[in-house]
């Protein structure tokens, strides 16, 4: 049984990822998480406490899939599809989670105490990648990391947005094997 602080931040994170950063109140949470008023200010005391636990939560959840997700890759083709597995992913069943991440991402451009733990999950994935693309012969692998990562980020946001059954392998295809290549 999950805990009340984990129904808390899910709560948090399907408010977020449905109706906006702006939705995000520790009685909505509360409500949404079908909580005792109050219950969510006990975990996290203020809005930016809150930001911060959202944002850390849903990193966590994150690792913790990329790390179910990735067998060591044997072939081009096992890295392909290990890739395209994620995206599938994060814009079908973990969809609300990416749109509450992508959200945050937009509302913390400015900074604040929580744009560290965002530029902390996306330098972790961004070292996941380098290590992938290094162990594959990339001949520039920061470029190519970022390239990957820039390429992923634009599929997601086209199938969150227009294009819910774009087609994912060919265009992944496309960016590991040009990013192996330089």
């Amino acid at each position: 049984m999950a805990t009340t602080r984990d129904r808390a931040l899910t709560a948090a994170v399907r408010l977020v990822g449905e109706q906006g950063v702006r939705a995000l109140t520790h009685a909505r949470v509360d409500a949404e998480a079908e909580l005792p008023r109050g219950s969510t200010s006990n975990w996290f005391r203020s809005r930016d406490a809150l930001l911060t636990g959202v944002i850390d939560w849903i990193a966590e959840q994150e690792r913790a899939d990329l790390t179910a997700a990735t067998t060591p890759a044997q072939t081009v083709d096992d890295l392909i599809d290990t890739l395209t597995a994620l995206i599938e992913d994060a814009t079908g069943h973990h969809a609300v989670r990416t749109r509450a991440r992508y959200a945050l991402f937009l509302e913390m451009t400015a900074g604040g105490e929580a744009h560290g733990p965002l530029q902390a999950q996306r330098a972790r994935f961004e070292a996941w990648a380098r290590e992938l693309l290094t162990a594959f012969g990339a001949e520039d692998p920061d470029a190519a990391a970022r390239s990957l990562l820039a390429v992923s980020a634009g599929l997601i946001l086209n199938r969150l947005t227009v294009a819910p059954d774009a087609a994912l392998r060919p265009t992944v295809a496309i960016a590991v094997r040009g990013c192996l290549r330089g």
